[in-house]
């Protein structure tokens, strides 16, 4: 890596009120970088800064003196990439466009993209919904997501990094790469959140409801208010989310039930209690000697929320190696269903009424 002097002004995005903190790699030893062009640089603990003409790749790993090794230069403490002329960097086959701060934690380096709110959900509607989907499915998309995101920074309990750029917080693979369709819904609902009783809450939404929400299955910050308590949906029955059905192995099933603290081979699994939509709140869990009521949400997710789509179950049947569960929708339940979303957009219904149909009681507001 060249080190070429230059005069660096540190890129903080601390005074735009909606600045965001998104942890993008998380626990590395090592990791590539490719900047698509030229760059600054500057280590926070000496100031000293330097520019990177013509980008390239170069990988960061940390060294066993703790120090960072970013190309050939080594540093201790935060190292800051600025993009210059909008230079895009490129890690793990995602695109950023923020400034990036390579941060060491104990036994390794976090990677933090600093960006402006809008930008930011340009890197999440494509993963949390189609770009191919109907305009005022995605207009509703976003305003949720900035919704949940506004609410988000109002807790910040990292005070290194604001979000993950995952499902603890929302997917997000950077705004590198920007669709039209997410940008003209991005751009038409500009600061548009929702509130209830003139306070922002975490707007909560799945892929498919199975036909009805319910309220969230942990507690939630905000309670059990009027929007996230759940409403009939009989829009996506038509999606491929609709149903599911999964066979799992006495093995996998032993195991997911450890995790509540109950030993041994399930020999039985049955409901135990629902909630007003219909959906499992809780399961019995038996083995030979023990049984133990644990939440369905818990157990879906030591087992895998991806094989187990829901807790809208509709069959549970044991069998000589196991049990099969069949099931209706995909995700925890709570708030917009996305599949209904883009049902509802397709007959015509515009955002606003397709967020207060799944946030009742909420009001559209502006930042």
């Amino acid at each position: 890596m060249k080190k070429l002097f230059l005069f660096l002004t540190v890129f903080l995005l601390s005074a735009n009120l909606f600045a965001l903190r998104i942890l993008i790699v998380e626990n590395a030893q090592k990791q590539q970088i490719t900047a698509g062009g030229p760059f600054n640089l500057v280590v926070m603990k000496t100031g000293k800064k330097y520019k990177l003409e013509s980008g390239g790749t170069f990988s960061v790993q940390l060294l066993k003196n703790g120090k960072i090794k970013a190309g050939s230069l080594e540093a201790e403490g935060d190292i800051i990439l600025k993009p210059l002329k909008q230079t895009p960097f490129n890690i793990n086959g995602n695109t950023y466009t923020g400034v990036l701060t390579i941060t060491p934690s104990k036994n390794s380096f976090n990677i933090i993209e600093e960006t402006e709110l809008e930008e930011y959900l340009y890197g999440v509607l494509p993963y949390e919904m189609s770009y191919s989907w109907p305009a005022e499915a995605l207009k509703a998309q976003a305003v949720a997501a900035r919704t949940y995101t506004a609410r988000a920074l109002e807790d910040q309990v990292n005070k290194s990094f604001d979000l993950y750029a995952d499902v603890r917080s929302q997917m997000y693979k950077g705004s590198g790469i920007v669709y039209p369709p997410v940008k003209e819904a991005v751009d038409k609902t500009g600061g548009q959140v929702l509130k209830f009783e003139n306070k922002l809450f975490y707007t909560y939404y799945h892929a498919n409801c199975g036909g009805h929400t319910d309220p969230l299955p942990w507690n939630s910050p905000d309670g059990n208010i009027k929007p996230l308590l759940g409403v009939k949906c009989p829009y996506g029955d038509k999606s491929q989310n609709a149903t599911w059905s999964r066979s799992f192995t006495n093995a996998e099933v032993s195991a997911a039930a450890a995790k509540s603290g109950l030993k041994g081979t399930i020999t039985g699994i049955s409901i135990s209690k629902k909630t007003s939509g219909g959906r499992a709140a809780q399961l019995i869990v038996r083995t030979k000697h023990d049984n133990r009521k644990i939440s369905c949400n818990d157990f879906r997710i030591a087992i895998g929320s991806v094989k187990f789509k829901s807790c809208m179950l509709t069959k549970i049947k044991k069998t000589s190696g196991g049990f099969d569960f069949e099931g209706k929708g995909y995700g925890h339940g709570t708030g917009m269903c996305q599949d209904s979303a883009k049902a509802m957009a397709e007959r015509g219904t515009n955002y606003k009424d397709i967020l207060k149909t799944f946030y009742p009681g909420a009001k559209l507001s502006k930042l």
